[in-house]
């Protein structure tokens, strides 16, 4: 069975993509919080459909090295251009952040900044040590570029040693040129057996669905990241931020996204999140486990 629609758009959203308003004390108290202060989550600045759940649980996602990509990826809402100076005192912030709000667990995550020499991973291993720093108690998954693949600048995560360290995949490799324009297949099924080599407990990688891959296209991708040593696979909808991005191909049903999920349990991934709404930090609590 194939999971591609030739020259055809979807009409509308269908029912399996209504989101329910998130509710609950611990979610009014997070999101009262992040405005009274003033605070950088994607999980607000992203609209995830999965907010209340993951605020509930204790969970929030931080992007840090600025708003500005220097990617221009098909599929992300993220802006490129040339990023701002980056701000050194961050860290801090963010650790803070998190303090304020008390997170069990967090996950950051950032534009690429191929503009530095480092890709922005002092930041990154100053970022993971300020947290740990103010919020001992706290665990952490670090949602990763590829930092264009180079070792010493990957080291630095290493040597930080978040509980998961994930890098996206995002899809599948013949539509990745596309969908990904500045980056590289292989380059990152790399970056996450290095991770792995080098003695990270924990990988994480994600791919999205409906930009026009095949069923037997995205079985390949998991046997690869299975190959990787990959831990922990999530497995979304797409949905296109703006008309200039990507259109949506298809709308995956949940009995497909189920079986992908009995697919990778079957190959034996430790954990798999796979259905419409699922995002890469959708049940990431769990995922230290």
């Amino acid at each position: 069975m194939e999971t591609v629609l030739e020259n055809t758009l979807p009409v509308g959203k269908p029912k399996w993509l209504r989101v329910k308003l998130p509710i609950g004390q611990k979610y009014t108290e997070l999101r009262g919080l992040v405005e009274n202060y003033k605070l950088n989550t994607i999980c607000t600045s992203g609209s995830c459909p999965n907010m209340g759940e993951c605020w509930g649980e204790g969970t929030a996602t931080f992007m840090i090295l600025g708003n500005i990509c220097t990617r221009s990826c098909g599929f992300c809402g993220v802006k490129t251009g040339r990023p701002e100076t980056v701000d050194w005192d961050e860290p801090e912030k963010v650790a803070r952040s998190i303090k304020i709000m008390n997170i069990k667990h967090a996950v950051i995550t950032s534009v690429d900044r191929d503009d530095l020499k480092d890709g922005g991973s002092i930041i990154w291993i100053e970022t993971v040590k300020a947290i740990r720093r103010m919020n001992p108690n706290t665990t952490l998954e670090t949602l990763i570029p590829d930092f264009q693949g180079i070792e010493r600048n990957i080291d630095r995560i290493v040597e930080a040693n978040p509980e998961v360290v994930s890098h996206n995949m995002e899809t599948v490799r013949r539509l990745t040129r596309e969908v990904r324009i500045q980056a590289k297949y292989d380059r990152s099924l790399e970056v996450l057996k290095y991770l792995k080599e080098k003695g990270i407990r924990r990988t994480k990688s994600g791919i999205m669905l409906g930009l026009g891959e095949t069923e037997e296209e995205v079985f390949e991708t998991m046997r690869e990241l299975y190959a990787a040593k990959v831990d922990i696979v999530t497995i979304g909808q797409y949905l296109q931020p703006s008309k200039k991005h990507l259109p949506v191909k298809e709308f995956i049903t949940p009995e497909q996204f189920a079986k992908y999920e009995a697919f990778g349990l079957e190959l034996g991934f430790r954990h798999v999140e796979s259905g419409p709404l699922v995002r890469s930090s959708y049940k990431a609590q769990k995922h230290i486990l």
